[in-house]
């Protein structure tokens, strides 16, 4: 079974713009989100995937994901998904031995800036970059799922 393992974090500067090394405009919207599965349809640049999540366990997830073709994708996020899609670019950013995913928002959820890092181990420890702020990982609202539906602008 796939196992999402993540910790996420709100960003509190912009001092981790100097160790990106990768980034992706992604769009994603959610096709169903229940109390125990969440399905999701995601487009990053020019790549699409359909994505299945179950509930979480403290940080731990079952994930799965598989690509699908992009006019599929496109037509799933016109069609079915709620609204608003969650628009935002996500940024490979080095601190120590890691790599973090951030996540800058846009459109419905601007102003929201997210650090994620995926772990091996729910124990695992991880030490703290200097832009990272408070822990989020066990917040609902800032779950990209909650996002789509109740947008950062309107809290």
């Amino acid at each position: 079974m796939a196992l999402e393992i993540e910790r996420k974090f709100l960003v509190k500067n912009d001092a981790w713009r100097e160790a990106v090394e990768q980034e992706w405009q992604i769009v994603q919207g959610y096709l169903a989100t229940t109390g125990t599965l969440t399905l999701r349809v995601r487009m990053k640049e020019d790549d699409a995937y359909l994505t299945i999540k179950g509930p979480p366990h403290g940080i731990t997830r079952s994930e799965f994901e598989y690509p699908i073709p992009p006019a599929d994708a496109q037509a799933m996020l016109r069609e079915l998904a709620i609204l608003p899609v969650i628009s935002k670019v996500r940024y490979r950013v080095h601190y120590g031995d890691r790599m973090w995913d951030l996540d800058v928002f846009s459109g419905s959820n601007e102003g929201l800036e997210l650090a994620e890092i995926e772990l091996k181990r729910a124990d695992e420890h991880v030490s703290l970059p200097p832009w990272a702020g408070a822990e989020v990982t066990a917040d609902p609202r800032y779950s990209n799922a909650n996002l789509a539906r109740h947008p950062y602008k309107d809290w």
